[in-house]
Order: C-alpha cells, then structure tokens, then sequence
C-alpha cells in the first residue's frame, strides 16, 4: 500500500478550490447547507469550494468571528489546534445560532451564505451580529453520535 503525499493533496486542493469554504466541515458533516457550496472529489476525499466569490469574504469573517466567540464556551485554549467536535460545534452550532437570531427555528439551515448575507443586510456588519444569542446554539448543539 503506498502512502499519500499529503503536501501533493494540499497544492492540488488549492489549485482546484481557488475560494475554500470556510465552513466546509459543517457541510461535509450535512448540519448545514449552502446554495453556494461546490463540492468536487479529490484524491479520493470530498472538499467543498465557494461559488460565489463575493459571497465567500463575508463567511471567512463569521467564521473567525464565531471562533473568536466561541473559545471560552467550549473552552479551546489560545493557540490550540480546534478539535474536530468542538469546530463541528462552533460552526454547526454557530450557523444555527444566526439563522435563528434571524427568525429561523434554530434546526438545519438550507443556506448558509443566504442566512449570513440577510444577518449583513439586518446589522450591517460581522462584528454587530448578536453574539451572545449566537453563542446558544453553539453550547447547545450536540454534533451526531458515532454508531457502535
């Protein structure tokens, strides 16, 4: 069995997504969705692009946004690397947290670009967004269950 050239996967990765989704885990994980998401197969794993370049900056923003917010709820140290449950937390659960901020139920959100361009349209700008209230659905979102 060969092993894989992980620096080989990386470089081909950015030549094939010029405008990485920052929330690609969440989509992968299917608690989210994105009308803007493009998924394409690649050495054999799944990676998710953005469409909409213009769309993409405004996304970036949120996600460090809710990183920011979301290290004391889940207590991730600074400079510590995320560990996959709790960023499947802060960006599932974040996403959630917006779209009902906005008037959503605070279940799956079908598109999370739609849900972060209305959340710019209403407070004008990443840094005004509620975070509090964000902050809800992240402590409060349990990502799914392994099978045994």
């Amino acid at each position: 069995m060969s092993e894989y050239n992980e620096d080989a996967y990386r470089q081909a990765r950015k030549d094939y997504i010029p405008t990485p989704c920052p929330f690609e885990r969440a989509l992968l994980s299917l608690c989210v969705g994105c009308s803007r998401a493009r998924k394409l197969n690649l050495a054999e794993r799944e990676a998710i692009g953005c469409g909409d370049a213009a769309v993409q900056p405004h996304c970036r923003a949120l996600y460090q946004a809710l990183h920011d917010n979301a290290r004391f709820a889940l207590k991730v140290q600074q400079g510590m690397a995320w560990p996959f449950g709790k960023e499947i937390r802060a960006q599932c659960g974040g996403l959630r947290g917006l779209a009902a901020v906005m008037g959503g139920d605070g279940g799956y959100v079908d598109d999370a670009a739609g849900v972060v361009l209305a959340a710019l349209d209403r407070h004008g700008e990443i840094a005004a967004l509620p975070y509090p209230e964000i902050m809800r659905g992240v402590v409060h979102y349990q990502p799914r269950q392994r099978r045994r």
